[in-house]
């Protein structure tokens, strides 16, 4: 039985909303809550994040999509949406990959279906080195801020603190088993192009994550897609209201 630590509200059509790197279920409570009124929306920690603990063994994005589809039967999750911010998506596109027809719809939020390319992979590895000689704590201080514009950093400090609070209690080998499982993910943009589900797109016109020419190249792949103007890597937090209305919008045409 895996061992995943979930929140669970309101009933109806099923919803799963996987958090991203350096991030817990928590971030998801303003969806959480205004999407609970219709669907039964459920948000778990990812194994290693939050209060799930790390699995033993090696870590991928295949075995962390595994451990969810075991998660999803035990709960009798049937035909869900799964939408995922950044690590969020690649652990989304890996459930499309694995379950196919038996997800309702997916929406990837600041992610990318494709590979690191040769410099995200020096970038992936250099953080490997960090982590390994300075520990969690110093990467994650530096690290999330930067999800946010530098110009709307003071004016979201509130939520930037409670993120680093929350971010500080993620163990180094956790960061580790991650940015090398990101690292190796294979390339996923013909599991997007070929799901025949609902699918969206939320990309960031400033996010340094997901560079804007890399997210425009989904736009083709997806059958809804939404550019955020003057937005970072987290427009949950950025474009609250717009991107919950997208979302919610969404999931009416979906399970209509």
């Amino acid at each position: 039985m895996p061992d995943i630590a979930y929140t669970e509200l309101g009933s109806g059509n099923p919803v799963i909303l996987l958090h991203g790197f350096c991030e817990s279920k928590e971030m998801w409570e303003f969806f959480q809550k205004n999407l609970s009124a219709n669907y039964r929306v459920l948000c778990p920690d990812l194994p290693g994040f939050g209060n799930s603990p790390l699995p033993e063994g090696e870590l991928s994005i295949d075995t962390v999509a595994f451990s969810l589809c075991r998660w999803m039967k035990m709960l009798n999750i049937v035909d869900p949406v799964v939408i995922g911010h950044s690590l969020g998506g690649y652990v989304t596109l890996g459930l499309a990959d694995q379950l196919g027809k038996a997800i309702k719809g997916i929406g990837l939020f600041h992610s990318t279906a494709l590979a690191d390319d040769e410099d995200k992979v020096g970038v992936r590895n250099k953080t490997i080195t960090f982590l390994g000689k300075f520990g969690a704590e110093p990467f994650v201080n530096s690290f999330l801020p930067q999800l946010f514009p530098e110009n709307k950093q003071e004016e979201v400090k509130e939520i930037i603190d409670k993120l680093l609070q929350m971010a500080r209690t993620i163990a180094t080998e956790t960061l580790i088993a991650y940015t090398e499982a990101m690292r190796d993910r294979t390339d996923r943009r013909d599991v997007l192009e070929s799901f025949v589900g609902s699918k969206f797109f939320i990309a960031g016109e400033f996010d340094a994550a997901i560079p804007l020419e890399n997210s425009r190249k989904h736009s083709s792949w997806v059958t809804h897609y939404l550019e955020l103007k003057e937005t970072g890597h987290m427009g949950m937090f950025e474009k609250p209201n717009e991107t919950l209305v997208y979302i919610d919008q969404f999931l009416r045409k979906t399970f209509d």
